[in-house]
């Protein structure tokens, strides 16, 4: 973790004062776009739907969804996670086709962690039912002092995880190479908070503190730009989608030395470069951003 001031150096530096421009839809509150899908006891509205806060203890866990699917476009929410010691904790956002042997997904997970820790994310893509392409990054920030904005790009040409605007992964478009990319499939927008100390903090040897509990995540201006399905066919070919444009169709060059920024100094695994796991290096891993 960065000091304070070397943060500052390090965003000076890096050209992360400049933030992209992005077209934004005036949030919404959360049941104009959202319902909970289990457990409500454990999801409390705040200031007049603006926002939620996310509970889990030893009884449950909880969830929501989106009230529709989405085929492209952008979404985005503002998460303050589970402060203090929070190991064993999963807090996910995430998109999902709902289709069990050939679901497309776009995942963050937030892994819980020892107080002092680094908080990690990881995201994954799955793609015509095919995933297993988990990279992990520390945030280089802690996530639970303030609502940070955690979104994801999906467009055409490539899926772009980003926090507070700074990408962190990049899933290009390669279906010319054979490769599979989620473009058929209309997919929802998803999160929990649950608890999974089998393997979300060190591999599963931090085990979750019941004693620590209850654990609370907080989420606010919650962001859905995109083509609604079931709705016009036309709308998720059309072209003259912003999020289609063609300053979002690669990264430019202040996101891409932000993005390599993050991966140089802040990640800490890439199924890419998993040799055990994967003898041959995946043929999306070759192409680079």
């Amino acid at each position: 973790m960065f000091p304070t001031n070397n943060i500052v150096i390090v965003l000076l530096v890096t050209g992360f004062v400049t933030l992209l421009p992005v077209k934004h839809a005036k949030p919404a509150t959360f049941l104009q776009d959202f319902h909970i899908t289990w457990s409500d006891s454990h999801v409390k509205q705040l200031d007049g739907g603006k926002g939620i806060q996310l509970l889990l203890d030893q009884n449950s866990g909880c969830g929501f969804a989106s009230k529709s699917k989405y085929l492209f476009g952008r979404v985005s929410m503002k998460i303050k996670l589970i402060p203090g010691d929070s190991a064993g904790t999963v807090t996910a956002f995430y998109m999902n086709s709902d289709t069990d042997q050939v679901r497309d997904e776009l995942d963050f997970e937030f892994l819980g962690n020892r107080t002092g820790q680094p908080y990690s994310v990881q995201t994954n893509v799955f793609a015509h039912g095919k995933g297993d392409r988990e990279q992990r990054v520390n945030l280089w920030f802690d996530p639970s002092a303030d609502f940070h904005v955690y979104s994801i790009l999906w467009n055409h040409h490539h899926v772009v995880f980003s926090v507070d605007e700074v990408p962190i992964r990049v899933y290009k478009n390669n279906e010319a190479k054979g490769i599979p990319f989620p473009k058929f499939q209309p997919m929802g927008i998803y999160s929990t908070l649950w608890e999974a100390d089998d393997w979300a903090t060190r591999g599963g040897l931090e085990k979750i503190d019941w004693a620590k509990a209850p654990f609370y995540a907080y989420y606010k201006d919650f962001d859905i730009e995109g083509c609604p399905a079931p709705g016009p066919s036309a709308c998720a070919s059309s072209t003259a989608n912003w999020w289609e444009g063609t300053a979002y169709q690669q990264l430019d060059s202040v996101a891409t030395r932000r993005y390599r920024w993050v991966r140089v100094n802040h990640m800490v695994y890439d199924y890419c470069t998993d040799k055990q796991r994967n003898p041959v290096t995946p043929p999306e891993c070759m192409d680079g951003i």
